[in-house]
């Protein structure tokens, strides 16, 4: 489990730096996929952030390619649990991934 914006041993990204919004999923998963806002859109604008370096953010621009937007922003969508928090874990769990890249 990802706990408190924990990335490495130097890098900690505090929750303030990112926003996360729930949304609706789309695709299969019958009448609760219309119901609930169950999938998570994390957003990091790394152009932004103090705690990235420049080279780090460059890599990290580079890996991420159009998960970036025109502001700076990296979005992450994570729909793949039918559960908010699970969905919440699994887009954390990317962004880490990613900067560990």
């Amino acid at each position: 489990m990802w706990v408190s914006g924990r990335i490495a041993m130097k890098i900690k990204i505090p929750e303030s730096e990112f926003t996360e919004e729930f949304i609706r999923a789309s695709g299969p998963g019958g009448q609760h996929v219309n119901k609930t806002a169950s999938a998570v859109q994390l957003r990091f604008n790394m152009h932004k952030s103090s705690l990235l370096s420049p080279a780090l953010r460059a890599r990290l621009t580079k890996i991420s390619g159009s998960r970036i937007n025109s502001d700076g922003e990296l979005i992450i969508e994570a729909k793949r649990y039918r559960s908010q928090d699970r969905n919440r874990a699994d887009a954390r769990q990317r962004l880490h991934d990613l900067i560990k890249q």
